[in-house]
Formats: C-alpha cells, sequence, structure tokens
C-alpha cells in the first residue's frame, strides 16, 4: 500500500498554534462510517452522542517537561537535552541539540549546575543515551528546570507557562509521556460529569506517548514502516469495565488514536485483556478491529501512522473526504486544532 494514499493538502495557517479559549468549545465533525458522511458539529456535542451503557476509554498518561536547555561543559555553549525514554533511574534516552557536539563524554549542566547530563552513548535514529546526576530530588528538579514539550508545527521561541495546563488532559495522572494524547484535550470535569450522570462509564488505560508520534514514514510502503515503542498498561479493573460495555448494549468508545492502540494491543477473542509492556501496534486499511466501536481523535497530520489508524477505521476514502471539508471549512489541525467523532 503506497504511502501516498494518505496524502492531502493542508495549508498551514491552518495548523492550531493556539488552543480554544475554551476546552469543550471545540468543533468537531461527526463521522457516520456506515451512512458514509460527516457533518460540521461541535465538541459539547459528544453529550448527545453519547449514551447510556456506553464506555468511554481515555489514556490517563501525563506530559513530563521533557525540554531541558542547559549550557555545555566547559564552553559554555548553548544545549537542548529533550527527553525521550527512560531507561533506569538516572538513565535516559534523549534528543540532543546540537547533535554534532554533544559526542559520548560530553556534559551538559542545567540549573547552574544542580542538574548535570552527562552523554555516554548513542542509540537508533540519531538519539542519544544519558545519564543524569542531581543535587536534589530529579521529579522536583525536573518540574523546576523542564519545559513543556510542545511538538514542533507549533512555532514559538519557547514554550509559554500555559500550556502545562492546556497541553495536559484533565484527567492526566501518570507521568511518562512526552507529547498529549491529544483528543483528551477537549474534556472538561463538566462534560465527564454529564457523561457519568447520563450512565456513561470511563475506563482508564495508559500509554506513555513517545517522541516517535512526530516522526515522518519514510518508506514508500506502509506495510515497510515499524512503529516506535511505546509502554502501555490496562489494570484489571479498567478491562472489566470495557468488557461490560458490549453485553449490556453499550459500546466501546476510544478517545484517541493511542487509547485504540492499547486496546488492540491488548485484545484478543472480542476482550481486552489486562496486561503492560510495551507496543509496537501499527493499525492501517485492512486491520480487523476487535476492541473500539467508536473514536474521538484530533486531525492528523499528512501520511502519518495516526492518520492511517483513523483511516483503518473509518474508511480511507470517506476519512479524506473528511479531511478535504475540514480544510475548506477552516477547521483547526492538530494537537490544539479541532476534532473528530467516528462512529
Amino acid at each position: 500500500m503506497d504511502v501516498n494514499l494518505f496524502d492531502y493538502a493542508l495549508p498551514t495557517e491552518l495548523i492550531a498554534q493556539e488552543p480554544a479559549e475554551r476546552r469543550d468549545q471545540s468543533r468537531m465533525m461527526v463521522v457516520d462510517r456506515r451512512a458514509g458522511t460527516f457533518r460540521d458539529g461541535r465538541f459539547g456535542e459528544i453529550v448527545e452522542l453519547l449514551r447510556a451503557g456506553d464506555c468511554l476509554v481515555v489514556n490517563d498518561t501525563r506530559v513530563i517537561p521533557a525540554r531541558l536547555v542547559g549550557r555545555r561543559l566547559p564552553t559554555g555553549g548553548k544545549a537542548e537535552v529533550f527527553l525521550i525514554r527512560r531507561l533506569a533511574e538516572w538513565d535516559w534516552e534523549v534528543l540532543a541539540k546540537p547533535g554534532k557536539k554533544l559526542r559520548p563524554g560530553t556534559q551538559v549542566e542545567f540549573g547552574d549546575g544542580r542538574l548535570v547530563a552527562s552523554i555516554t552513548g548513542e542509540s537508533e535514529g540519531g538519539l542519544r543515551r544519558a545519564r543524569f546526576r542531581a543535587e536534589g530530588r530529579w521529579e522536583a528538579l525536573l518540574d523546576e528546570l523542564g519545559s513543556t514539550p510542545l511538538p514542533p508545527y507549533i512555532k514559538r521561541p519557547e514554550p509559554r507557562a500555559e500550556d502545562r495546563g492546556r497541553y495536559q488532559t484533565v484527567y492526566a495522572a501518570r507521568e511518562g509521556a512526552v507529547a498529549a494524547p491529544t483528543a483528551g484535550l477537549h474534556f472538561t470535569p463538566e462534560v465527564l460529569a454529564q457523561l457519568a450522570e447520563q450512565g456513561v462509564r470511563t475506563a482508564t488505560v495508559t500509554l506513555h506517548v513517545g517522541w516517535g508520534t512526530f516522526q515522518p514514514i519514510d518508506v514508500e510502503r506502509v506495510e515497510d514502516h515499524v512503529m516506535h515503542e511505546e509502554f502501555y498498561e490496562v489494570a484489571p479493573e479498567a478491562a472489566e469495565v470495557i468488557n461490560a460495555a458490549r453485553p449490556a448494549g453499550g459500546r466501546i468508545v476510544a478517545v484517541g488514536t493511542t487509547s485504540v492502540r492499547t486496546l488492540e494491543t491488548c485484545a484478543s477473542g472480542g476482550h481486552v485483556h489486562p496486561g503492560r509492556g510495551w507496543t509496537r501496534c501499527f493499525i492501517y486499511p485492512g486491520y480487523c478491529f476487535q476492541a473500539v466501536d467508536a473514536l474521538l481523535t484530533n486531525f492528523h497530520l499528512p501520511q502519518s501512522s495516526l492518520l492511517m489508524l483513523v483511516s483503518a477505521f473509518g474508511g480511507r476514502e470517506l476519512v479524506l473526504a473528511a479531511y478535504r471539508a475540514a480544510v475548506e471549512r477552516r477547521y483547526r489541525f492538530f494537537s490544539y486544532g479541532d476534532c473528530m467523532f467516528v462512529a
């Protein structure tokens, strides 16, 4: 399957640079898979689209302040270390800039030396391995010295203080992601409470979104792409709630592609099984879904694995037609943008 089958034209001015004034006021395109139709709506309609007995599955990962800016020792030159994946208590896989000057053996200090990273080796894809030492607790220093790792298509010289809250779901609980599960950014405590009142149950799963979610697919054939590895967990309590939905006449409604990948990683025989580990689950057209009946998702990059997943669920031609309409109707795209409900 040709990667170009998942391309579409997107004017750069439609890439959202700011979140909506209110989380629950984004636009939402509603896609009906069976009818092959789509229409304009608002996210607030989610309380009408979901019904008693449905199970809303959300990803409770929490974005860490993964971007650290400091200076190289002993020269004092500016350096940036972006945390990608924790390998051990003090060891991380990182994206280091400038890469040519941050070779193994180089040290970078942050906060006047209260936190120091030593580059210990190289990893795949141009990444580095780094070992940190600190004066104080790692979590406290990272919270103080790190900043929000906004996606590369949000063009700002520096992250803003308010991004710490807005680039985080209201139910974020488990630290470990370097990117937000953005479909969840639209929910407010009030919307979740209203859904609960009308009989919609919520189950939380975890998938720590990695930097690979932004990496382009660099192969010509979809089948040749290898997904980045991400940590997931589905607790027994969550699996029980999810598995109770369909027998009671409800639907399993996944919030975001990360929730879909977690559910499908753990599904077999039409059931979701508890478990934890690392997943490279790659979903593209032709995939047979076992654990998802409806999907809330943001609009994704052209030729991305995320768009391929949505196309697998909603049908490539229908999804791309909806995307073209979203462009014509001036929807806002990507992390801080509008959303799509596919059922």
